[in-house]
């Protein structure tokens, strides 16, 4: 039998598994990101946690056909990471230094994208090979599947669904210094900021409290028939089904899975999503279908080894 690893470095933690070739997830566990001294640690700590793994499960490295790796970072072909603020890394040639730590070959990805591979693989995507996957958390990111692969680009900055712009008349700055950033309106805290921006303005009866207002609530709310929860959600939904249309002219997927925190609202965040998607939609990109994702915490690991196996195999 053959093996793999798959990686997903974190600004916390490091996700790995310890895969079959189709797929099968034998072992999985997680070590510490230890960021300080600009990361130095981070791939001496995992090529030592894939070490230890390998004598725990009695497996001999010719039995292994490589490491795949997901990165919170634009990632370029050669496995270099031109930056990383959540690892305190700057230059870091990722793909050569862990192929010289363990002595295994090496294909590293951007974690987004790499997520969006999982997806496609054994998740809310399984079957197709067109793809957009979009996670909703702190902030917005994505990755596109283009016949199978993913998109990368050439600074490896393909997929960065967070900062397309979705509003030329904003005057606040979104975190990467642009306004109008998608990453503004449909992340969480983007929807915080969406919730807070209509309390402020409205005196209808609400459940949601300014001052404390989350993301979770407002989907809770809409859950509960409140009304100007609901006005939050269509917001939100205006600007995420908009960006997403745009996004498909260009890609044309035939499936967009929906990750991240926000996307734990369940079901009743689609139809927010999909009517001005539909509205926006070049004709023939309109019969996408929306699903949420399925691999939760897995996927990262999940896609860091397909990342590998099509590499090598």
């Amino acid at each position: 039998m053959k093996y793999c690893f798959g990686v997903d470095i974190g600004g916390t933690t490091v996700k790995l598994g310890l895969l079959g070739t189709e797929g099968d997830i034998i072992d999985k566990w997680e070590i510490i990101s230890h960021t300080d001294n600009e990361g130095a640690a981070v791939l001496p700590d995992i090529a030592d946690a894939i070490e230890k793994k390998l004598a725990e499960h009695h497996i001999e490295k010719e039995n292994v056909i490589g490491i795949g790796v997901g990165v919170p970072a634009p990632v370029t072909e050669d496995g270099i990471v031109n930056g990383s603020v959540n690892l305190g890394w700057k230059y870091k040639k990722v793909r050569k230094e862990l192929e010289a730590l363990t002595g295994l070959k090496v294909k590293v990805g951007n974690d987004a994208n790499v997520a969006a591979l999982g997806e496609m693989w054994k998740g809310g995507g399984s079957g197709e090979k067109n793809m957009v996957m979009v996670t909703l958390g702190t902030g917005v990111g994505g990755g596109v599947i283009i016949n199978g692969k993913v998109l990368t680009g050439a600074h490896g900055a393909g997929g960065e669904i967070g900062h397309i712009c979705v509003n030329y008349s904003e005057t606040e700055t979104c975190g990467c210094g642009k306004r109008g950033c998608l990453e503004q309106y449909a992340s969480a805290t983007g929807i915080v900021r969406l919730a807070k921006q209509k309390l402020k303005s409205t005196d209808k009866q609400t459940l949601l409290k300014e001052e404390k207002v989350t993301a979770k609530d407002v989907f809770d709310a809409v859950k509960e028939g409140d009304e100007v929860a609901k006005e939050i959600a269509i917001a939100f939904g205006e600007y995420l089904g908009c960006g997403l249309a745009n996004l498909a002219a260009v890609t044309d997927p035939s499936v967009i899975v929906l990750g991240g925190g926000v996307s734990k609202a369940g079901d009743v965040l689609l139809s927010f999503i999909e009517k001005p998607y539909k509205e926006h939609a070049f004709f023939a990109n309109k019969e996408v279908r929306f699903v949420l994702a399925t691999l939760g915490n897995d996927a990262g690991i999940c896609g860091a080894a397909k990342l590998i196996i099509d590499e090598v195999c």
